[in-house]
């Protein structure tokens, strides 16, 4: 099973260099990937910008992924509340945010979903669907702190329900600046890597 996924903090559709909100400018980077699932972060309900419109469903219309879920986490004046949220080619079902907060820490979680991926057999064979599951998180500032979170999302019933070659993609915005919470936490859990280290950090001149 080959899918292209694509994670992005998007920052409420505020940044870049000129830090201006720009939805259209979110759009056309992800759109570059050709992603069939989008794992976001920081994505607002709406803000004055967006005319009342969640974030969520303009980016969703915008790159044509009909399914989409969106959680709100904090809430803010003017955006009234951000969150995670999940854009899908495919039917998103058994949604559940999973509370990922330590202590007095600023509020943090990872959004689940099951995606049932339609595959064409070969050689003309009937169509088949595999359940893929996601967790897509955003995860705090301390090197501690992003630990415990992982910890304690590895630890819940979600995992223990999943059969053990079901596919599983955990991604999002792990600030993981040092980059070591996959080879300290999540390769002894059994997760890989992506082929490659991605270039996105720091945000203004990743390298």
């Amino acid at each position: 099973m080959n899918i292209r996924v694509v994670t992005y903090n998007v920052h409420k559709c505020v940044g870049g260099v000129d830090r201006r909100y720009n939805l259209a400018r979110i759009v056309d980077v992800i759109r570059h990937y050709q992603p069939e699932l989008v794992l976001l972060q920081e994505v607002a309900r709406f803000s004055r910008e967006s005319s009342g419109v969640l974030q969520a469903d303009i980016l969703g219309d915008a790159l044509q992924l009909s399914h989409r879920i969106w959680v709100p986490n904090v809430r803010v004046q003017h955006a009234r509340g951000y969150g995670n949220a999940i854009l899908s080619r495919w039917p998103i079902s058994d949604a559940d945010n999973i509370n990922l907060t330590i202590g007095p820490k600023k509020r943090r979680s990872a959004l689940y979903s099951k995606v049932r991926i339609a595959m064409s057999g070969k050689g003309g064979a009937r169509v088949q669907t595999r359940t893929l599951h996601l967790f897509n998180l955003h995860l705090g500032l301390s090197g501690i702190e992003r630990r415990m979170q992982l910890k304690k999302l590895l630890s819940h019933a979600h995992f223990g329900r999943i059969f053990r070659t079901s596919p599983i993609v955990v991604a999002g915005d792990l600030n993981d600046v040092w980059g070591t919470l996959g080879r300290q936490v999540m390769r002894p859990a059994g997760f890989r890597g992506t082929d490659r280290k991605p270039q996105t950090f720091p945000a203004y001149a990743p390298g």
